[in-house]
């Protein structure tokens, strides 16, 4: 699941990018509207987690914009407003969800899924590396008609390195978008993690899907 999250509340959009990578997501921040507006149009993501009250450019007017600009990536909308005319606004400028603040982030969790499975038939689903398939709207993994059974932290990162496949990915990007932003340990643990998953992905069936790029990172191979 890779999502941006468009929030000007510094520590809220960290707790929710810490808990939405510890879910297996793949987190992309924006801390007001004319950056968030960016990235929503530049990068294909699967879900916009979008604050209404933002620097910049309100949430409405991001959301409006990306509509006109035909950005179909389904929109939860966050708010501390609770009134019925607030989530009218959202839903006919083309939001997909509301939550209003506070809320529980199991919802939270449970509503973005919802959209993803919703969004299915609208975007290809399935990210391949030749016989390695991941499924982000079960965030499954297979290899074959095999399934592979991986943690929320090996799965996030093998997502992350599938998107970008055939690019080399610095370990402090990795670290930066898998891990978390203020992450602040050492960076060996992308080593780490990338180890347990050859261990998982390659191994048993003779493979080399994650190479090792000296000098750089890590980099996923492997036939469309």
């Amino acid at each position: 699941m890779k999502l941006l999250i468009v929030e000007d509340e510094a520590r809220l959009r960290s707790t929710l990018s810490a808990g939405l990578r510890a879910e297996g997501g793949t987190v992309t921040e924006a801390a007001d509207g004319v950056q968030g507006l960016r990235l929503a149009s530049e990068q294909q993501f699967d879900v916009i987690v979008l604050d209404i009250m933002l620097p910049g450019l309100s949430g409405y007017e991001v959301l409006r914009r990306l509509r006109t600009r035909e950005v179909w990536t389904p929109v939860l909308m966050l708010t501390a407003k609770d009134g019925d005319y607030d989530q009218t606004d959202a839903f006919e400028l083309g939001a997909d969800d509301y939550l209003t603040k506070p809320f529980s982030f199991i919802v939270l969790v449970a509503r973005l899924r919802a959209l993803m499975r919703r969004s299915a038939t609208q975007r290809p689903a399935l990210i391949t590396a030749g016989d390695l398939t991941l499924d982000p709207i079960h965030r499954s993994v297979s290899r074959g008609q095999t399934p592979i059974a991986l943690t929320p932290r090996e799965y996030g990162l093998l997502e992350y390195l599938m998107r970008h496949k055939d690019v080399a990915v610095a370990k402090a990007e990795l670290l930066h978008n898998v891990w978390d932003t203020h992450y602040d340990g050492p960076d060996n643990v992308v080593e780490v993690y990338v180890g347990y998953l050859r261990r998982k992905i390659d191994t048993p069936f003779g493979t080399n899907t994650i190479e090792t790029v000296r000098g750089v990172g890590y980099r996923v191979v492997g036939g469309n």
